[in-house]
């Protein structure tokens, strides 16, 4: 082994528990203090039902927990407001005589739309002042939105 490149070894290096107990071992630190030791740990002493809580650690885990369900909870309502179909079509960005075009039809919500996306892209493009670049527009922000749009929106009519 070289020499000088390795820690003063203690052979009677005093170890200190919490609980008060004491005892002697070899190591490189002269002092041990521990939290927890053969005398006072639930396993050894049969009461397993004692629950040690050092410094709240089961306090902040169920705090987290807490915080954790919030911002899932958060997350999803936020989630189902993006989705709604209650939401105004004038959110959506288009182009104005677009949205023009389908009120004077009556349709104002992401709902009536995706109603309409059932019939087909046709039902659609039938709106006087609506056309082929708005509908392309529109179906973009409802997928960039979260909405799932029907079977019939993805066919092709030319």
């Amino acid at each position: 082994m070289k020499k000088d490149i390795h820690p003063e070894y203690y052979v009677d290096a005093v170890v200190t528990c919490a609980c008060g107990n004491t005892w002697t071992t070899g190591s490189t630190r002269k002092a041990i203090r521990t939290e927890i030791c053969s005398k006072c740990h639930p396993f050894f002493t049969g009461q397993q039902q004692r629950l040690i809580d050092i410094e709240g650690q089961v306090d902040r885990f169920y705090r987290r927990l807490q915080a954790r369900k919030e911002y899932v909870d958060q997350t999803s309502a936020r989630q189902s407001e993006r989705t709604s179909p209650d939401r105004p079509i004038v959110e959506l960005k288009l182009p104005k005589r677009a949205v023009e075009a389908l009120a004077a039809v009556g349709i104002t919500t992401c709902g009536q739309i995706l109603d309409k996306l059932v019939e087909g892209e046709k039902a659609l493009l039938d709106i006087e002042g609506f056309g082929r670049k708005s509908l392309i527009d529109m179906k973009k922000q409802l997928r960039q939105l979260g909405y799932d749009l029907p079977a019939a929106a993805d066919e092709i009519v030319v």
